[in-house]
């Protein structure tokens, strides 16, 4: 018989590096009753598979989503990018008189699209990734609060129909450098999908993409709003700005950069004052 004792668990997950073994084993001696099974979870977390793959769920900002096995486990530091954009989307709402159309794009398992269901609704929220695995996450997290989740690449995934009508563009692109992925958490670089960690060379392949068709499919004061690192965020920036976009970066205390592209909003034509005849 497996020994399913909680000390005897915290030293094995302890033993593997795992930093809060503690907690980690009371959510694995929660997920099940079964003494096989835990034995199970817990030699499968030893050998360094996400925990949140194992569970089933993952904790975002305070909501609990499902995750399946090979899909990008949200990240902590990400929910400064759902609040910025759950922010913008009740701003839109309140200057339009209706519901901001909200896009999370590169949505993995949705993370982004819940905060902004939950706590910026009513939204028209539409969430795309070209991950399988993350689009059916995405769909049983998001399609139960009113979402459309489509499986595509970027903007291709997309309705047409919305170009040049969303107020938040949403986007938690990969951004790690491809010859950075080799020294990321075991978790991550052998249990996620690649293409939710590799940016390219610098890292920035993808927000390129985003960025070069952002303003086409922005409404005017349409905002796009991206995660990426310190070292990136200049040329992220720059990057918007050569796109024809208002750009800003927001550095967070909770080790999150944000750099975000505004659309300008045309001038009014001068209006023209009949001559005197």
């Amino acid at each position: 018989m497996p020994d399913t004792d909680a000390p005897v668990l915290v030293a094995r997950l302890r033993a593997a590096g795992c930093v809060f073994a503690e907690e980690e084993a009371a959510l694995l001696l929660a997920a099940t009753d079964d003494p096989e099974r835990i034995d199970t979870l817990v030699a499968r977390r030893v050998a360094g598979e996400p925990l949140e793959a194992l569970l089933g769920w993952a904790e975002f900002a305070g909501l609990r989503l499902d995750v399946e096995p090979g899909a990008f486990v949200p990240r902590h530091r990400t929910e400064v990018l759902a609040a910025e954009a759950a922010r913008r989307a009740r701003l839109a709402t309140a200057r339009h008189g209706r519901p901001a159309v909200v896009v999370d794009l590169c949505c993995g398992v949705g993370a982004i699209g819940a905060v902004v269901l939950d706590t910026a609704a009513p939204v028209d929220l539409v969430a795309a990734d070209l991950d399988p695995a993350a689009v059916r996450a995405a769909r049983r997290n998001l399609e139960p609060r009113g979402a459309r989740v489509f499986e595509g690449d970027l903007y291709d995934a997309l309705p047409q129909g919305l170009a040049g009508r969303i107020d938040v563009l949403a986007v938690n692109a990969p951004y790690v450098p491809s010859a950075e992925i080799a020294f990321m958490p075991p978790e991550a670089r052998d249990h996620e999908a690649r293409i939710a960690l590799d940016g390219g060379a610098d890292g920035l392949d993808v927000h390129r993409l985003v960025v070069a068709s952002a303003a086409r499919w922005l409404a005017p004061g349409g905002s796009l709003v991206i995660e990426t690192s310190e070292a990136q965020s200049a040329t992220a920036a720059a990057l918007m700005r050569e796109g024809g976009l208002d750009a800003s970066v927001v550095d967070d205390d909770e080790d999150a950069t944000l750099v975000i592209g505004v659309r300008p909003v045309p001038e009014p034509e001068p209006r023209r004052v009949p001559e005197p005849r």
